[in-house]
Order: structure tokens, then sequence, then C-alpha cells
């Protein structure tokens, strides 16, 4: 189990701004702007339409629309298909998403994917999704590319005085670590470095830590990262998308801080992806979401397999997880039993708050749960009703639009209809 929950801001008031078809050459910087520069790109054989979102505003809100436009490429995966396809749609996905023109021959790349307990794919990233990265990386030129995360902590736990569980045999059961060591990656699990082998640091923007926080001293090393999280549900944070996952960089005692905070519990979760050392080293966030886990989460629930299956990327952080959303509540509604979104199968919908105080005091004792902050449940129907979306939109001047680019075939105008309604606000 990791953190967070999802409380809407009511101020807000979003629309979506009429349909634009454009053509999948044209090129989109760094930031997202149009450059009006036309040129191939590998792997685009298919036509691709694109839907711009935009977000009105009402005087009052912090969120508003970014006035940037962020490409999000998506490829299309039958349902049943195996690892070899998968393999080929991450790479068209990365290759439609970003030109790597970030990325110089020697460079250091750190791929960071989520890795929350020992079970498989849903629950956590797919090792095709690793290996088809860590291959592309280095025949993009990549000179090292790292690969590591922590596990949750009632996992793998680690402070001063005593250590408990290992990052290697977690990743080992999930797969993911035999994933990694094939396609050639450098292996660097956090814990095995000590709990000394961390650095300090705060968000650039938000204010809810009481200080700082600390992330592993490999990082230092690294000249680039590549995020590959998953669609999951979430116990106490009603999803783990992009945002969520960098809770695997933090060190056990600013884990502790998270969880027993709990009133900013989500507003912190974002500000750790604020933080300057993360923020301007992020160059793609990439989900393989063949398989969504729908119900409880993050460690286990109803893993829907839909028809079709998504891979998609984004240089955008915002981008990806405003899509993954929608695609979390697509499948949700249309490839879950509905027997299963109760409160027996998906707890998050009773007391997120009260799962959390108790959590704390599993991991860390009585006295910390006996401070633990409490916070409300808030049910997700929209990309507004998430929290940690909500305040990583405001911290950075906006939520973007969404360019949806189709690398390797169409769509279906109802699930692509259903995602933008979604992420319209």
């Amino acid at each position: 189990m990791k953190n967070e929950i999802a409380r809407g801001l009511n101020s807000m008031v979003y629309h979506e701004e009429k349909t634009m078809v454009v053509s999948c050459l044209r090129r989109y910087n760094k930031h997202g702007k149009k450059s009006g520069k036309v040129e191939s790109m590998p792997e685009r054989t298919a036509s691709c339409s694109a839907k711009s979102v935009g977000f009105a505003q009402n005087g009052k809100e912090h969120w508003k629309f970014s006035g940037v436009t962020e490409r999000l490429a998506v490829a299309v995966q039958a349902r049943g298909t195996g690892a070899e396809i998968t393999e080929r749609n991450v790479r068209r996905a990365a290759e439609a998403a970003t030109d790597f023109a970030w990325l110089k021959k020697g460079d250091t790349v750190f791929v960071k994917p989520a890795a929350n307990s020992g079970n498989p794919f849903p629950a956590t990233t797919s090792p095709a999704a690793v290996r088809a990265m860590v291959g592309l990386l280095r025949d993009k030129g990549a000179g090292r590319v790292l690969f590591g995360d922590k596990p949750g902590v009632q996992s793998v736990y680690q402070d001063a005085r005593r250590s408990k569980g290992a990052s290697r045999k977690i990743l080992e059961q999930n797969g993911l670590h035999r994933a990694a060591v094939e396609s050639g990656a450098e292996i660097h699990y956090f814990d095995e470095d000590g709990h000394a082998s961390y650095f300090p640091e705060q968000p650039e923007f938000g204010r809810h830590w009481r200080g700082d926080f600390y992330l592993p001293d490999i990082l230092r090393e690294t000249d680039h990262i590549v995020l590959l999280p998953r669609v999951s549900r979430h116990v106490l944070a009603g999803c783990t998308l992009g945002l969520k996952a960098a809770v695997g960089w933090l060190r056990d005692d600013s884990r502790l801080e998270l969880h027993r905070d709990a009133a900013s519990f989500l507003e912190k979760t974002a500000e750790i992806n604020d933080a300057p050392f993360l923020k301007k080293r992020l160059r793609l966030v990439l989900s393989v979401a063949t398989k969504v886990q729908t119900t409880f989460g993050p460690d286990m629930g109803y893993a829907a397999e839909p028809q079709p299956g998504l891979v998609f990327a984004s240089e955008s952080l915002l981008a990806h997880d405003i899509f993954a959303l929608g695609w979390l509540l697509w499948c949700r509604e249309f490839a879950t039993p509905k027997k299963m979104l109760n409160w027996r199968h998906d707890p998050h919908l009773t007391f997120p708050g009260l799962i959390n105080r108790l959590f704390v005091g599993q991991i860390w004792g009585l006295k910390e749960m006996l401070k633990s902050q409490h916070y409300p449940k808030k049910n997700l129907s929209k990309a507004s009703d998430d929290r940690v979306l909500a305040h990583a939109a405001g911290l950075w001047g906006g939520a973007p639009g969404l360019e949806l680019v189709e690398v390797n075939g169409e769509l279906p105008e109802s699930i692509k209809d259903y995602i933008l309604a979604k992420a319209s606000f």
C-alpha cells in the first residue's frame, strides 16, 4: 500500500474545446507548443486525429488551461496478444510521443517502474514495457540505462536502525528484475545503498511538506528519467498513475510524513514531482494499459483486460495522467463486473482515511497512528476529482490540452470521446 486519495476542487469549471483534426506529422516542441515544422516520424503509418481539451475560468480557481497542447501518443492493442506485440507498441508510442532530441550519445537515463509489491502486471509495471524501453534507449545512444525502485513499506522497510525485506527480491517476484537484466539495464535498488544514501530536496512551488523529503543518491548520476507507471485503482488514493509513482523515490521517513500528515496526503504526492531535481530530468512517461487493475489496489484487485488494450505515452506527466485516469474510469465502467464495484472489493468507497490511519499504525506503530490525520473520501468520476492532478496543475500553471496521436490504428471513437469528456473537467 502506498499513499493518497482524491478530493475535487469544486470551484473549477472547464469545457471541452472543439475537435480539431491535425496531421500526425506535425511537430511539437519540448513544451508542447506547435513549432510549425513538419517532419516524418518513424512508425507513424496510420492516420492520426487529435482533440484539444481546454479549461474555462470562473475567476476564482487557481487551476486553468495552461495554453499548451501536449502530444499523447496512443497505440491500440488487441486483447490477448503477446509480449512481442506489446514491446513493439511501446516503441511506437514512445517514438510518437518524443523525438528523443534530449538524449545525447553517452547520456545516463534512469528508468523507473511502479513496483509497489511482488505481484505481477497490472498490479505493477509490465515487464514488456521495461524490456522495450531499455532496449529503445540503448538503440538511441544512451550510455548507461539505470533501473530501480523501492516497493511499498509493507514489503520493504528501512530506517536508521532497522531494515526489513529487499527490493531485489520483490522485483524478482513480479518479473521486473529479470526484464531489466535481460535488456541490459544497470540495476540500482535504493535500499541496497543504505538509509544514508539519500539527499534532501524540496518542491519548487509546493508548501505542504514540513521541510525536506529525501531522494536516492543514484539520481545525482542521471541525466534523464523515464517513468513507466501502470494504471490502477488505489485503496487510499483512489488511483495510482504517473504522479503517484514518485512515492517510490522516497526514503521511508519521508513516507511516514506523507501518510501520517494525511490532510495533505495527495497534495504532498503532487509536490514530490515538483522537486526541481526530478522535474528537470523527467523526459517521458509511458504506460502499458492492456490490463488495468480496476478495484482495490495498488497490490491486488480485479485485473480488467479491455478490448482493445492501450499503450500510451507523453512527454507531459500531467497529460499522461489525465488520459490515464480517463482510461481507468472507462475500464471500471465497461470492463469490470458490477459486482466487483462494491465496498468489499473496492474499499476506497468506504473510509480511506481510516484505512490509512490503520496502515500508519501497522508500519510505524501506535504512537504515529495516534498522531495521524484524517481525510475524506472523494469519488472519482472525472479528472478534476483527483486532488493529485488538481494540485499538480495548480503548481505548474494550469492543465494542458491533449492532442491524441494514434500510432498503429484507430482508437474507437466511443473510447476517445469518453476519455476526453472525463479530461474536460
